[in-house]
């Protein structure tokens, strides 16, 4: 909801978190951030996870300001000033076709923004794909901008552009050289598929060692795997994964999501010099999955992994009480007063001792730091509660009972 007084306008609004089954690797123009194959991701629920941004506008700010989770920033980073540029030439090319009425401010007024996530950036999830969505989507909600936005998200975060829709989103790498036709579409809502369940395994929030957009560039460079992967491979698994996901196949959905998260996995070690981003956990993890679906002769969880050590599970509904009880027999947490499992609850069951005997694995007590159980969600969502404002009339950070973990990890992009 905007909020219009003392000549300030205030919109505030929340944007998901994505994670891809079919991962997006590599960019043939840094600049669009347009990349070299095409992806498909779930958009978990924001109850889970979100970003909140909030915008205001006044003829009384002086310059463009940013807050992020609660520290001003600067605002001069191109890929910031990207999307400012291109949500302000939508809102004059709106006016000047006088399609709607005029805003009550000037488009040369300077904007406040603030922006904070309601899950810890220590899990190492890509806060960058719902930030820039957020940030677009509340920019565009300000400026009374509509129509396709995931291409001017794209060009903040690549894969902020599937944060712009919720359920289950491709990225259209497009063949432009412009970019306009590299855009996000949404394949299913969030409601196709309610039982479906996701465990994110939070096993490190060290900074990685290899950033994504240094790994990007490197792996184009010298990945001739990359290169088939994108060419050969992608465009059948991405036509196979929308059918899986349309048929609500998770046997099937479930055993592409892992080759692929594999396949990632395997051009980053064919890059040169080679990327490393699975850790001794992350191993464990892969395993425990395999001999859990072998017990039971089918495809029951499925792992997934971006940049980092983090692993992402799916599963049905049916299945997550074991399985989290799987999880706590092998990776036993450690007793620091937190929940080991966070987010959207579940039944608690008892475990058979012929699952971890059959598994066979020798327990890891503090391997996974602690879990967050969501679902797939909606895309962003405008704020109709004035109270939740992060920023005040004057434009000003408010005090605000949203929380936020910091981190000095500059770079957090999902694949």
């Amino acid at each position: 909801m905007a909020e219009d007084r003392s000549d300030a306008i205030i919109v505030t609004c929340t944007a998901p978190v994505n994670i891809a089954v079919i991962k997006y690797w590599g960019k043939r123009d840094e600049e669009l951030i347009l990349p070299i194959n095409s992806s498909l991701s779930v958009t978990l629920h924001q109850d889970q996870l979100k970003t909140i941004t909030t915008a205001a506008i006044s003829r009384d700010f002086k310059e463009d300001r940013i807050w992020l989770n609660g520290k001003e920033e600067k605002i001069d980073h191109p890929r910031l000033q990207s999307c400012f540029r291109e949500i302000r030439r939508l809102a004059r090319k709106r006016n000047s076709d006088n399609k709607a009425p005029s805003l009550h401010l000037n488009l040369s007024h300077k904007v406040h923004i603030a922006s904070v996530n309601n899950f810890p950036t220590a899990a190492g999830l890509a806060s960058s794909a719902a930030g820039y969505a957020c940030l677009v989507y509340t920019l565009a909600k300000l400026y009374g901008v509509e129509g396709e936005l995931s291409a001017i998200a794209r060009q903040g975060s690549g894969s902020a552009c599937r944060s712009m829709y919720g359920g289950f989103v491709q990225w259209i790498m497009g063949k432009s050289a412009e970019g306009m036709d590299s855009i996000a579409q949404q394949v299913a809502p969030e409601t196709h598929w309610p039982e479906l369940r996701i465990l994110i395994l939070v096993v490190s929030s060290e900074k990685k060692s290899v950033g994504s957009t240094a790994g990007m560039q490197t792996s184009v460079e010298t990945s001739l795997l990359l290169k088939y992967r994108a060419e050969r491979i992608v465009p059948e698994r991405m036509k196979e994964m929308i059918d899986c996901i349309s048929q609500r196949d998770f046997a099937k959905f479930g055993e592409l999501t892992m080759k692929d998260s594999n396949q990632f996995h395997a051009t980053c070690l064919d890059t040169f010099p080679p990327i490393f981003y699975l850790n001794d956990i992350s191993k464990r993890i892969i395993t425990l999955v395999h001999q859990y679906n072998a017990y039971y002769r089918e495809t029951k969880v499925a792992y997934t992994f971006d940049a980092g050590p983090n692993a992402v599970i799916y599963t049905l509904e049916h299945n997550i009480s074991e399985f989290v009880e799987v999880l706590k027999y092998f990776f036993p947490p450690e007793c620091n007063g937190e929940p080991f499992v966070k987010g959207l609850s579940f039944e608690s069951i008892s475990l058979s001792g012929n699952i971890t005997a059959s598994i066979g694995m020798e327990p890891c007590p503090g391997g996974i730091q602690y879990i967050i159980s969501t679902k797939p969600g909606p895309g962003p969502q405008l704020v109709n509660n004035a109270d939740l404002h992060l920023l005040g009339l004057d434009g000003l950070l408010k005090k605000t009972s949203y929380t936020s973990s910091s981190s000095s990890e500059s770079e957090r992009t999902s694949v």
